[in-house]
C-alpha cells in the first residue's frame, strides 16, 4: 500500500501519528479501483494484459459470505431491535433477570428468522432474474440486444452498412446507421478476421450516457416513521422507570432497580411490530401478484408496498412507457382538401389511375393552370416517398452462411420479406403509408433509390444531394434526378416553424398544423422545387466550394443550401401519430385527481415530447405551456426564470442542457418554480440527469417520488426515486429487472396506487398502531401493579403467559388487520381524491399515535384497577381476572378497529378466542382453575372488560354520526 504524505511525516505527537495512518489506509482501502484503458486482440484473448470485470448483470444484495451479517446490520439498524437485543442480553446477569430467558430470546430469534427466510427468498429469486439474463448466448447478430460495448468490425452489406438501436442507452428506438470499420469490411472472408492480427485499443471508461448508477437497500418512509415513534416510547419508559425509582426514594442499588424497570417496561416497545409487518408487507405483496386486473405484475422488493399509497411526483419515460412508439400516418393536407384515416382508399385509388408518373415537362411548359386534385395528390405522394433517409431490408432465408455472396443469394425481395430501417421512426410510417397508396420504395443504396407503382414500373432516381436533418434545422432535403426524364427536383420537410418562410405564401398551413397539433398529431410540411441543369450545376459548384472552406465551414454550406430554399411549392401536410400505450389518458387524469404530480422524463427532442405531452393529455386542453429557451450562462437562466416566474398554472417544457445551466446556477429557486406547475416535461434528458431530477425533488420538497420505465436508460431513475416501477416492454427487461415493481402496461399503475397502495399503507399504518398498544396496555398495567404493591420492580405476568399473549393470544385477530379495506377497489378508482388525503401522513402521524397512548393507558389503568378491586384474597385471582379481561379486551379492540369484515378476520377471531379457553386447562401454575369455573370469574371479567371497551365504541359511534370521515361518506 503507498504511504502518502501525512504517513511519512514525523509528527510530535504520537496519537496524531496514528491517527494520519488510519486515515491513509482507511481511504486507500475504499479508493475505487482506476480505470484503464483496454487493448483487445481479435480472436487471441490470452493475450489480454490483464483480467476484466465479466460482462455480467447482478442485482443480488449479498453473497454467501455477506448475507448473514448484512441482514443482521440491516436489522440491528432499527432501534426497535437493537433495544430488543439489549434487553435480551441483559437476561444474562443475574441481578437484571426478569423471567425465563425464552421470553425475550424466543420472540427476537424468531422476528429474525422470518426476517432471513424473506429476505433469503428475495435473493434467490434475484439470482434466478440475474442466471436467466446472463446464461443467454450470442453468436450470429441478427435482431439481438447485445449488453455489451460493441465494435462493427464486418457485416454482409457489401458498402458495410448496419442499423443498430440503442434504445437500452437513451430510450430512442430509432434505427441508427453504423458503418464498419472500413479495413475489416474489405476482408474477402468472414473467417481472415480470425487470421490477421489486429487488436483494439479502447479508451478508459467516461462518465456519460452509458454510465448508469444506482442503489440497492430501500426502507419506506413507514418504517422510519415507526422507527421514530419507538424512540419516543422508549422516552417514556425510561421516564416511567426514572418515576417508580423516584418514588422509591433512591434507596439501595437503585441504578439496578432503574434497569430491571427499564426490562420490566420492555414490552411498551412491542418485539412483534417489526415481524408483523414484514409479514404484511409480504401479505401484500402475495396481493398485489394475485390480482387479476393488473396481471403479469411482479413485487421484487417485498419492503416497501406502503410506498405506493404515499406519493406524490411520478416521474416517467416518453418512448415505451406512455407512448408504443409506433407511428401512424393519420392526415394528408392539401390546402383545399383533407384526407383522413376513413378516407384514404380516395387517395390510393387516384395513385392507382395516374399510372405511370405525369411528364414534368408538361407542367412546366403550363404553370399558370390549376393541377387537378388527382396531379395534387401524385406529387404529394411521390415527394412523402423520396425525401427521406429510409432503407429497405430483405432478410435472409437461410442465415447458415456467413459468406456475402450467400447470403445475397438467399435473400427474399418479396413484398412480404420487407422491412424499412431509419433513423426516424415518423420517417418509416410516412414510407409505409407509401407503400399502403400504391407507392412502394423497393431499393435504396448511396448513389440512387428506386420505387414501384401500383402498376409494376420501377421508378429509378439517382441521388444528387441530401441535406440531414438536425435539431438546429428541423428539417431535411434531397436532390434526385429522375431517370426516364432527366428532370432534377429538390424535395425538402420539415417543422412548420421552419418551413413556414421558404414556402410560397399561404393562408392554411399554420391554421391547420395548429388543428393538428391540437389532436396530438406530429406535422410535417413537405415541399418541392424544381431545377434546371444549369440551376444545379451552379448550386453544386457552391456548394462542392463551401465544403472545402477552412474557416467557417459549417455557416457557408448552410448559406449555399439556404439559397436554394426560397418561394418552394407546397405539397402538403402531413399528420403521423405516436399511438399511445392503452388506456394512458384516463390513467393520467387518474393520478392527477389524485393528487400526484407527473414529470415526464425523455431523452427525444423538444418537439416530439411536447406533441406527446398534449395528445397523452399530461397538459390538459386549457393549460398554457412555457417553452423554456435554451440558456447556456448565468445570465440568460436568470432572464427566463424572471420570464417563466411571471407564468401561472402553465406547464414547463425544458432541454437537459438548459436545466443543466438552471441547475448550476439556481437550484433552489428553479426547483420551487417547478413544483408549481401542474406537469413538466424534461427533453434530452440523459440517464444520469434523470436521477438528478428524481434526488432533487427529494431534497427539496421531502415527498414520495416513484419512478417509471421500460428502458436500461431508465434505470438509474427507477433506483434513484422512493418507489421504482418497471415495464416489460419492447426496450427489454432491465427496467423491470432493476425495479421495486414490474408492471406489463402503463395503466396497470392507476389500480396499482389507488387500489393496492392506498390499501397497504392504511393497513400497516393500523396494524403498527395496534401492535404498540398492545405493548403499550400490558405496560401500563404493569406500572399500575408496580406502584400499589410498593413499586417493587416485580413482573406482573410470567412465562408463557407473556409469550402466549403476543402470540397465539391475539396475533391472528391483530395480523387480520392486512385485510381490512374502507372502500371498495371500484370506488377507490372512481373517487382518485381518497387517495390525495394518504399523502398528508394523517393515517400514522404524532396525533394518532398520542390517541392509542390515551386509549392504553386508559384501558390499562381499568383493566389493572378494576382486577384489584374484585379480586377475592389471594393475589393468583388478580391474574387471572386481568389477564382474561385484557385478552377479550384486545380481541374487542381488533374488531372495533376493523371497517370492513373478512371471513378470515371471524375465524381468527373465534380462533384465537378458543386457544386461550383451551389452554386455561394447562395454565394451573398461573391461574386457579377452581376459581375460573365459578361465575363470580366471569361476571367481574365481563364487567371489567364492558367498562374498558364500551365508551370507546361509543364515542367511534359518535364520531361517524356527526364527523364521518370521507371514504364512510362513499360507502355510505
Amino acid at each position: 500500500i503507498p504511504l502518502c504524505k501525512p504517513c511519512d511525516t514525523i509528527m510530535e505527537k504520537r496519537h496524531w501519528e496514528a491517527t494520519a495512518c488510519c486515515d491513509c489506509l482507511a481511504h486507500t482501502c475504499r479508493r475505487k479501483k482506476e480505470l484503464k484503458a483496454r487493448t483487445v486482440w481479435l480472436g487471441c484473448p490470452e493475450k489480454c494484459e490483464e483480467k476484466y470485470p465479466r460482462n455480467a448483470i447482478k442485482n443480488q444484495k449479498y453473497n454467501i459470505f455477506t448475507f448473514v451479517p448484512g441482514v443482521l446490520y440491516q436489522q440491528f439498524k432499527f432501534f426497535l431491535n437493537l433495544y430488543f437485543l439489549v434487553v435480551a442480553c441483559s437476561q444474562f446477569v443475574p441481578s437484571l433477570k426478569i423471567g425465563y430467558l425464552y421470553t425475550y430470546w424466543a420472540p427476537l430469534g424468531f422476528v429474525l428468522a422470518v426476517t432471513m427466510v424473506r429476505e433469503a427468498v428475495d435473493e434467490v429469486r434475484r439470482y434466478q432474474r440475474d442466471k436467466e439474463m446472463n446464461s443467454q448466448l450470442y453468436s450470429k447478430l441478427t435482431n439481438q440486444r447485445i449488453p455489451a460495448d460493441m465494435i462493427f468490425l464486418r457485416t454482409t452489406e457489401k458498402n458495410g452498412a448496419c442499423f443498430i438501436r440503442t434504445d437500452q442507452l437513451d430510450g430512442e428506438t430509432d434505427w441508427k446507421l453504423k458503418v464498419a470499420v472500413s479495413c475489416t469490411q474489405r476482408l474477402p472472408a468472414l473467417g481472415d478476421l480470425f487470421s490477421i492480427s489486429a487488436y483494439v485499443y479502447a479508451q478508459k471508461p467516461q462518465l456519460d450516457i452509458h454510465s448508469f448508477e444506482g442503489n440497492f437497500t430501500r426502507v419506506g418512509l413507514l418504517d422510519l416513521e415507526l422507527n421514530r415513534l419507538t424512540k419516543a416510547l422508549f422516552l417514556a419508559q425510561v421516564v416511567l422507570s426514572i418515576v417508580m425509582v423516584a418514588l422509591q426514594g433512591f434507596v439501595g442499588p437503585w441504578f439496578r432497580n432503574l434497569f430491571r424497570f427499564v426490562v420490566l417496561f420492555s414490552y411498551i416497545i412491542p418485539i412483534s411490530l417489526r415481524v408483523n409487518l414484514d409479514m404484511g408487507k409480504s401479505a401484500y405483496g402475495w396481493m398485489i401478484m394475485k390480482d387479476e386486473n393488473i396481471p403479469g405484475t411482479v413485487v421484487r422488493t417485498s419492503t416497501i408496498p406502503e410506498e405506493l399509497g404515499r406519493l406524490v411526483y411520478l416521474l416517467t419515460d416518453k418512448t415505451g412507457t406512455l407512448t408504443q412508439n409506433e407511428m401512424i400516418f393519420k392526415r394528408l393536407h392539401l390546402g383545399t382538401v383533407s384526407y383522413g384515416t376513413d378516407t384514404m382508399d380516395e387517395i390510393q385509388s387516384h395513385i392507382v389511375h395516374s399510372g405511370a408518373t405525369p411528364s414534368r415537362k408538361s407542367q412546366a411548359a403550363a404553370p399558370k393552370v390549376r393541377k387537378s386534385v388527382s396531379s395534387r395528390i401524385h406529387e404529394a405522394v411521390k415527394a412523402i416517398a423520396l425525401c427521406h433517409n429510409v432503407t429497405p431490408v430483405y432478410e435472409s432465408r437461410a442465415g447458415v452462411n456467413g459468406e456475402t455472396e450467400s447470403a445475397e443469394a438467399d435473400q427474399d425481395f418479396s413484398d412480404d420479406n420487407r422491412t424499412y430501417q431509419a433513423s426516424s421512426p415518423d420517417e418509416v410510417a410516412l414510407v409505409r403509408w407509401t407503400e399502403s397508396v400504391g407507392l412502394t420504395l423497393v431499393n435504396r443504396d448511396l448513389t440512387s433509390l428506386q420505387l414501384k407503382t401500383p402498376s409494376g414500373q420501377i421508378l429509378t432516381f439517382y441521388i444528387l444531394q441530401i441535406f440531414p436533418f438536425t435539431s438546429e434545422s428541423k428539417r431535411m432535403g434531397i436532390i434526385v434526378r429522375e431517370e426516364s426524364t432527366g428532370d432534377i427536383t429538390f424535395y425538402m420537410k420539415g417543422a412548420d416553424v421552419a418551413m413556414a418562410s421558404i414556402v410560397q405564401y399561404n393562408d392554411w398551413l399554420e391554421e391547420e398544423c395548429g388543428n393538428m397539433a391540437r389532436e396530438g398529431l406530429r406535422t410535417l410540411v413537405v415541399a418541392k422545387k424544381s431545377l434546371s441543369e444549369e440551376q444545379y450545376q451552379d448550386f453544386e459548384n457552391r456548394y462542392n466550394q463551401a465544403k472545402l472552406s477552412i474557416h467557417d465551414r459549417a455557416l457557408k454550406v448552410a448559406a449555399v443550401v439556404e439559397s436554394l430554399e426560397r418561394e418552394m411549392e407546397l405539397l402538403c401536410l402531413t399528420g403521423v401519430e405516436d399511438q399511445l400505450q392503452a388506456d394512458v389518458r384516463p390513467t393520467l387524469e387518474l393520478l392527477r385527481n389524485a393528487g400526484i404530480k407527473i414529470w415526464m422524463l425523455t431523452g427525444d427532442k423538444l418537439e416530439t415530447a411536447t406533441c406527446i405531452a398534449k395528445s397523452s393529455h399530461l397538459v390538459s386542453r386549457n393549460q398554457d405551456i412555457h417553452v423554456f429557451r435554451p440558456v447556456s450562462n448565468r445570465g440568460e437562466a436568470h432572464l427566463e426564470l424572471n420570464a417563466f416566474r411571471r407564468k401561472h398554472d402553465c406547464a414547463l417544457v425544458i432541454s437537459g442542457d438548459s436545466l443543466e445551466v438552471c441547475l448550476r446556477y439556481y437550484e433552489h429557486e428553479f426547483v420551487e418554480l417547478a413544483c408549481q406547475c401542474p406537469a413538466v416535461v424534461c427533453c434530452r434528458c440523459s440517464p444520469t440527469q434523470k436521477a438528478q431530477i428524481v434526488r432533487l425533488l427529494q431534497q427539496h420538497t421531502a415527498n414520495r417520488t416513484c419512478a417509471i420505465g421500460d428502458g436500461g436508460n431508465d434505470v438509474s431513475m427507477i433506483q434513484a426515486a422512493d418507489c421504482g416501477i418497471g415495464i416489460e416492454g419492447k426496450e427489454g427487461k432491465q427496467a423491470s429487472l432493476a425495479a421495486d415493481f414490474s408492471i406489463t402496461q402503463f395503466k396497470h399503475i392507476g389500480r396499482l396506487l389507488m387500489v393496492h397502495g392506498r390499501n397497504s399503507y392504511k393497513r400497516s399504518a393500523a396494524l403498527g398502531q395496534f401492535v404498540m398498544h398492545r405493548g403499550m396496555i400490558i405496560s401500563t398495567m404493569q406500572a399500575v401493579f408496580s406502584s400499589i404493591f410498593y413499586f417493587a420492580s416485580v413482573p406482573l405476568y410470567q412465562g408463557f403467559l407473556m409469550v402466549g399473549y403476543a402470540t397465539i393470544y391475539t396475533m391472528f385477530p391483530v395480523f387480520s388487520l392486512v385485510l381490512d379495506q374502507d372502500v371498495k377497489p371500484e370506488m377507490a378508482l372512481l373517487y382518485p381524491e381518497l387517495y390525495k388525503d394518504l399523502t398528508k401522513g394523517r393515517s400514522l402521524s404524532f396525533k394518532t399515535f398520542l390517541i392509542w397512548v390515551l386509549v392504553s393507558v386508559y384501558q390499562g389503568g381499568i383493566l389493572m384497577y378494576g382486577a384489584l378491586v374484585l379480586f377475592e384474597s389471594e393475589f393468583v385471582h388478580v391474574v387471572a381476572i386481568s389477564f382474561t379481561a385484557l385478552i377479550l379486551t384486545e380481541l374487542l379492540m381488533v374488531a372495533l378497529t376493523i371497517r370492513t369484515w373478512h371471513w378470515l378476520m371471524v375465524v381468527a377471531e373465534f380462533f384465537s378466542l378458543g386457544c386461550y379457553v383451551a389452554s386455561l386447562a394447562f395454565l394451573n401454575e398461573y391461574f386457579d382453575l377452581s376459581f375460573i369455573t365459578t361465575r363470580a370469574f366471569l361476571w367481574k371479567v365481563c364487567a371489567i372488560t364492558l367498562v374498558s371497551c364500551l365508551p370507546l365504541y361509543i364515542i367511534k359511534y359518535l364520531k361517524r354520526k356527526f364527523s364521518p370521515p370521507s371514504y364512510s361518506k362513499l360507502s355510505s
